[in-house]
């Protein structure tokens, strides 16, 4: 059985940039600068104005996106530091053993950048493009277009356009876009097909336009690829995508529960006994000796919290090192949250449930999808409308307020639509609801 290598997985090649590759050891690896490249990068930056669950900004304070990502490269440089020690105690003998010290800096970087492709309005804004081409008045343009060039358009996924952000030449950038390593670049391609795979669920890794940029990628790091019989891209996951996969799930299942909490949606009454479900008597009642020295309710629950993840990142390692040879063969399935002990695993599917019971329906989070929903397709139709038909004046006017990197100007159908996709995706909440008001005559100020 083919198997993937360690030696091969972790490499430090900058995309774009290759012919500058230079191995030699600095005080700051590779992984380590693509991490502070995406700290001061714009897109990164904007994740600030972009909505997790609830809506922003508001009086008590609850995750951003930004806020997210970089919890997330929290609790992923954890637990990859935990498989590290596992794997550096199970590979001692190989020369190549010292890459693995680099696993943490991987998951960090490939954690921060995780969700910069996502659109505003949260996981909404992807749903309410994919519905425009599917159900709205996109469907007009299905005929002069390709059947992956559609399939792209109506499973629109922010997994797969993060790594068209990172990877893309757009106008005037340099060669590679964001030049991230390949480990980092593979890392957080969580769906390693193309769209046309997508299937009921509606995910997958790459644009058509990006497809021949992640097979390069793939090959290098020596991903297996999964042989579709009519020649369609499938590779089995870079292993260290399970481990960012995990931080991400950890990270937003618990800390949305948490703002739930501070916002009154759920209770201290609810929230405590479901948190506690995850440890056995005696480390519950170590905590709650803890707890009983603390009187804020908001405080309790940030120590569970806290609990929480240390047990989770810790089961989640050993799940990984338990069936690594799984993962580096390609035949491991599901995510390592289905894999840990019973105890942790039954409570986070608890903590799942409530969820979607009680916090993603909840009246300020359907308000947002739905104002998300009709902001994004008026902006798409309005843009498109634009790139289509570039002479009319308003078209003009509109382009004008378009960033010149965008590449409106595409022989292309297509490209022309992905220019119009980049600009929204990287809009913020606010940006996107200012230009929705002003195009739509609602903030128009004239003065007498």
């Amino acid at each position: 059985m083919k198997r993937m290598s360690w030696d091969r997985l972790i490499n430090d090649k900058r995309f774009g940039l290759e012919h500058y590759h230079d191995p030699k050891r600095e005080s700051r690896s590779d992984f380590q600068r693509d991490f502070d490249r995406l700290v001061f990068s714009s897109p990164f930056r904007r994740l600030q104005n972009k909505t997790q669950v609830f809506p922003l900004p508001g009086s008590i304070f609850v995750h951003n996106r930004l806020t997210h990502s970089m919890e997330v490269a929290c609790v992923g440089r954890s637990l990859a530091a935990e498989v590290a020690v596992a794997l550096r105690g199970r590979y001692s003998s190989e020369p190549w053993v010292g890459k693995l010290d680099s696993i943490g800096e991987i998951v960090a970087a490939a954690c921060l950048a995780h969700d910069l492709g996502n659109p505003p309005f949260g996981h909404s804004g992807e749903k309410a493009i994919s519905t425009y081409f599917s159900e709205g008045e996109g469907q007009a343009l299905r005929a002069e277009l390709t059947e992956s060039q559609w399939a792209d358009l109506v499973n629109f996924e922010g997994n797969a356009n993060a790594f068209r952000l990172l990877t893309h030449r757009f106008n005037g950038r340099r060669p590679g876009g964001f030049a991230m390593t390949y480990s980092t670049l593979a890392s957080i391609v969580k769906y390693p097909f193309e769209s046309s795979l997508a299937g009921s669920h509606g995910k997958f890794g790459f644009f058509t336009s990006e497809r021949d940029d992640f097979i390069k990628v793939a090959e290098e790091l020596g991903m297996l690829r999964v042989n579709e019989p009519d020649g369609r891209v499938r590779y089995s996951r870079h292993p260290l995508v399970y481990i960012v996969e995990a931080a991400d799930d950890i990270c937003y299942e618990i800390m949305d529960i948490e703002d739930a909490h501070k916002l009154k949606i759920l209770s201290t009454e609810e929230v405590i006994p479901l948190f506690l479900s995850y440890f056995d008597e005696a480390r519950r009642s170590h905590i709650e000796r803890v707890m009983a020295g603390v009187d804020d309710p908001n405080e309790k629950i940030a120590y569970l919290r806290s609990c929480i993840i240390g047990a989770l990142v810790n089961r989640c390692a050993e799940a990984f090192i338990g069936h690594e040879e799984e993962i580096m063969c390609g035949t491991f399935r599901g995510s390592l949250l289905d894999h840990i002990s019973t105890l942790e695993r039954e409570s986070f599917r608890r903590c799942e449930a409530l969820s979607w019971k009680k916090i993603y329906c909840a009246g300020d989070v359907v308000d947002i999808e739905l104002a998300g929903t009709r902001i994004i397709s008026f902006l798409i139709h309005e843009l498109v409308k634009a790139v289509r038909e570039p002479e009319l004046n308003y078209s003009r006017l509109l382009l004008a307020k378009v960033p010149q990197q965008y590449e409106t100007d595409s022989p292309q159908l297509y490209g022309k639509i992905q220019a119009v996709l980049d600009h929204i995706s990287g809009m913020t909440d606010v940006y996107a609801l200012d230009l929705y008001r002003r195009l739509s005559g609602m903030s128009l100020k004239i003065n007498n």
